[in-house]
Formats: structure tokens, C-alpha cells, sequence
């Protein structure tokens, strides 16, 4: 399972400046759960703060479970607890640029990679996997006779 510190993450990505069309903790979400979709693992994001007071909009996210921290406690400590509470602390990989929290997850036998490493993976195999759209087959194989007449007709160049 990877634990994702949220708020660090999408700091990465506008730093970045590599996803125009991720701009908030929706979005984010969305994105992150075709990755899952894709790679066949669960997630989990932890924002800090309580969120928006509808969170209705993060039912839909499939294989990533999303998480605020509250106002009393932070991303990174609701983070670390998780990795602490783990009874297979070596089955999770912790997202996270912030040293602390790599460093307190590493010690905890969980695996860490930074948010823009992370990302960079993200992007790469939402590309790779790209539904592609099959094309007409008119496009190699041209009209039909009758289309051609019908076109010949139209712009009166049938004769």
C-alpha cells in the first residue's frame, strides 16, 4: 500500500509545473486513482487540515482512500502513526519530499520515495497505458463509391 502525504504532493506538482489540470485535492484524487486502477495497488492520501466541508466528490475514487488530518493533528503525524500502527510496516511505500517524515517511515522498516520521484512514476504510466482511440477505417482504406457519389452530388461535381 502507498501512504501519500497529500499536501506535499500536489506542493510538488505546482513546483513542478508539470500538470495544468492538477490544481486541487480532486483532481489530485481523480488522477491518482486511474494510477491505482492501472497498477492494480490501493492507496491512501492524507491532506491536512479537515478538507472541504462536502467531501461527497471523494466517495468516487475507487482504490485510493482519502484522509484528513483534522485541525489538531497534521498530514505528517497522521502519516506516521499509520506507518507505527502497520502490522507489515515493509508492505508500504510513504510519499513524502519531507525529510521527518521519510526518515521517521524508513525507521518504521516502510519504504519511502519522494513526491516528485513518485509523480514522475504517476505520469509515466498513465502515458504508458493511454486508451488509444482506434481510427476509421475510411481514413486508410477511403470512401466508398457510393460516399464519393454523394459528395460529388453535393458540391455538384457529378458530371
Amino acid at each position: 500500500m502507498v501512504i501519500i502525504d497529500g499536501t506535499n504532493l500536489l506542493w510538488a506538482i505546482h513546483e513542478a509545473r508539470d500538470e495544468p489540470e492538477v490544481t486541487n485535492e480532486i483532481q489530485l484524487c481523480r488522477t491518482l486513482e486511474r494510477y491505482f486502477a492501472m497498477a492494480s495497488e490501493e492507496g491512501e492520501i492524507v491532506f491536512d487540515g479537515a478538507g472541504p466541508p462536502d467531501k461527497s466528490e471523494f466517495d468516487s475514487v475507487g482504490r485510493l482512500s482519502v484522509v484528513f488530518s483534522g485541525f489538531h493533528s497534521d498530514a505528517d503525524t497522521v502519516i506516521e502513526e499509520k506507518v507505527a500502527a502497520s502490522t507489515s510496516p515493509r508492505r508500504l511505500t510513504v510519499v513524502s519530499n519531507d525529510r521527518r517524515l521519510r526518515q521517521a517511515a524508513a525507521a518504521g522498516k516502510a519504504a519511502t520515495i519522494k513526491s516528485d520521484q513518485f509523480w514522475s512514476q504517476v505520469l509515466g504510466e498513465l502515458r504508458r497505458n493511454k486508451p488509444t482511440v482506434k481510427e476509421p477505417e475510411e481514413k486508410r482504406d477511403g470512401l466508398t463509391d457510393g460516399e464519393t457519389e454523394q459528395w460529388l452530388d453535393l458540391f455538384g461535381l457529378d458530371e
